[in-house]
């Protein structure tokens, strides 16, 4: 009988050169196998969005910010590739160290005396050093200076966590030293909204216990969140969704369709199409380890298909570099879409269909 490999491409001994292209580098890996062919079908879906007009959000778990990957973030903004963002509150925080010039270093290896650590004022995330005093504290003084020296704005009404986020960057973009730096500050800057993924878990809402207790009260809402950003998804004619790591940005990001279709009555499908890189294994059963598949169950996606849902089993500082350069090598740079000023427009037309 014939085989039902016949039509498949032959796998073929792909040599290097020195010199390479980016673009090359990504066609040889894809003429490869396991991962490194997700990767290059990932790439390809990403051009895909880019080039085909998605509205392209990006979801950020994880602590890559505070480990430096805030440029590549930055470069896929500046690109226009990116439109809005779901990170955790965490990492909106660290990523102000760097537009301040606080202290964040490489401390190598994996073996550290972590009582030791504590005695000597250091903190951690895994191979990431962070400094107590120097670095967290001198960040909560700079987050509450801002909500005191904003509060007008701030305490007009109850504010979405991108609001917050909006006035947080284009302050940074006015008072740091370094806002070439802060990812938050250049997206406030096109017009990119940045939502998190939680109101509570994390130094920012921590830092507003103080502010509230200062006299200086914030009201952050979960509701204005969910529904500013189910109508984004609702006025763009195609969305894509990059997600690095899983969690709370993912979920957030997904469940834009079920916030339309089962809670609001809205006729919507899901999401076009949608890259995750992550490690999370499924039998687990977490947020972090639901499939593209298990997805579209639940109206997050439109469909099933190889063509429009890749998943990337890698941890994502290593193939998120790789991504970027061939993003930035083979797409034309975007017009920023700036959501953030259509924001009203957008929320309007979903209320007027309710």
């Amino acid at each position: 009988m014939k085989s039902l490999y016949s039509e498949a491409p032959d796998i073929q001994p792909q040599r290097m050169h020195a010199g390479m292209s980016v673009p090359e580098l990504m066609d040889m890996i894809g003429k490869t196998s396991f991962e490194a062919r997700n990767l290059y079908r990932g790439a390809e879906l990403l051009r895909k969005m880019i080039d085909g007009g998605d509205t392209v959000w990006l979801g950020i778990a994880g602590a890559g910010i505070a480990g430096g990957m805030g440029g590549q973030v930055i470069t896929l903004i500046e690109a226009g590739y990116v439109d809005v963002i779901c990170s955790t509150g965490a990492q909106v925080y660290h990523d102000l160290h760097f537009a301040f010039d606080l202290p964040v270093k490489a401390i190598g290896g994996r073996h550290f005396d972590d009582n030791l650590l504590r005695k000597h004022g250091d903190t951690r995330i895994y191979d990431i050093g962070i400094r107590e005093k120097e670095t967290l504290e001198a960040q909560d003084t700079i987050l509450q200076q801002f909500v005191v020296n904003e509060y007008e704005e701030l305490k007009e009404r109850e504010l979405s966590s991108w609001e917050f986020t909006y006035l947080l960057g284009n302050w940074v973009e006015r008072n740091a030293p370094f806002p070439d730096r802060s990812f938050v500050a250049a997206a406030a800057k096109l017009g990119v909204p940045v939502f998190w993924d939680s109101l509570a878990n994390h130094s920012i809402a921590m830092n507003l216990v103080k502010t509230d207790n200062d006299g200086y009260p914030v009201r952050l809402s979960a509701q204005r969140d969910i529904f500013h950003s189910a109508a984004i998804v609702y006025c763009s004619p195609a969305s894509g969704f990059f997600l690095l790591g899983g969690g709370g940005p993912k979920n957030f990001i997904q469940q834009t369709g079920p916030t339309l279709h089962q809670i609001l009555s809205v006729d919507y499908e899901g999401a076009d199409r949608g890259v995750q890189i992550g490690t999370a294994v499924e039998r687990e059963g977490s947020l972090s380890s639901c499939t593209f598949s298990e997805a579209v169950t639940w109206g997050k996606y439109s469909e099933v298909s190889d063509e429009t849902l890749v998943h990337i089993w890698a941890e994502y500082s290593l193939v998120v570099p790789l991504l970027t350069a061939y993003l930035c090598d083979v797409c034309m740079d975007r017009k920023p879409k700036k959501i953030a000023g259509l924001m009203p427009h957008h929320v309007k037309l979903l209320e007027d269909l309710l």
